[in-house]
């Protein structure tokens, strides 16, 4: 193991948990009315930012105008196994749309083939092209298909290319909220690579045994209780 460092203390385990929220609206047939009112949702409840599909990007601009309210989207949504210049190219079109933060997919199906490389190269490639633009980069590792090895190796990439973020899941293969897989990561990554929860979080109760484990943001699909209250 070529990084081992210490588990930093979570800042975030207090009770304003709206505010570690990223709002998730990315179901293949929302329409721009249900975007239009996450927004309105998002801000009036003061969670962090909103995660849209990239086509709805331009829209959650300019609904969020003058809002404190980041806005996110997924890139290689859902399978990551898009090549790098798609990728990139999709990230492109989302930094003119006006979009905060990248969500992006691993390539899974480089990973299981040990193509590193490749792997570092398209997690390389996406967080400098981020940083060029002052924007946050979240590399999601979908967990849950994943055994340790890899997910260490990734996380070696990630601290290597220096992204903002690792993401445990998109939600689609698996939950990936087990507290013990975000403390997993907390333990094995350094301080300045956070770590945002997603996938099933479904009450207060997870959200903060999420928190208690590492995570300092919570992806958050429509539905939840958590956005109820």
């Amino acid at each position: 193991m070529s990084h081992h460092i210490k588990p930093n203390g979570n800042p975030s385990t207090n009770n304003n948990i709206s505010g570690l929220i990223e709002y998730t609206i990315i179901r293949p047939e929302c329409s721009v009315e249900e975007i239009r009112i996450g927004c309105v949702s998002a801000r009036e409840k003061g969670c962090h930012s909103i995660c849209v599909p990239p086509y709805y990007v331009q829209h959650a601009a300019r609904f969020l105008t003058e809002s404190s309210v980041k806005i996110n989207t997924m890139i290689g949504f859902p399978m990551g196994y898009s090549t790098t210049y798609a990728k990139v190219e999709e990230m492109k079109r989302a930094f003119i749309d006006g979009v905060d933060q990248i969500d992006a997919v691993i390539n899974i199906c480089a990973v299981k083939n040990g193509d590193w490389n490749y792997v570092k190269n398209d997690i390389d490639t996406m967080a400098s092209m981020t940083r060029m633009r002052n924007k946050v980069i979240k590399i999601v590792f979908e967990v849950d298909l994943l055994n340790e090895e890899e997910a260490q190796k990734l996380c070696d990439i990630c601290i290597e290319s220096g992204v903002d973020f690792v993401v445990t899941s998109t939600g689609i293969n698996g939950a990936g909220n087990q507290p013990g897989i975000v403390k997993f990561l907390r333990d094995y990554l350094p301080d300045n690579i956070k770590i945002k929860a997603a996938g099933g979080i479904n009450n207060e109760g997870e959200a903060k045994a999420l928190l208690n484990a590492g995570a300092i943001r919570l992806g958050i699909v429509e539905g939840s209780t958590l956005l109820e209250s």
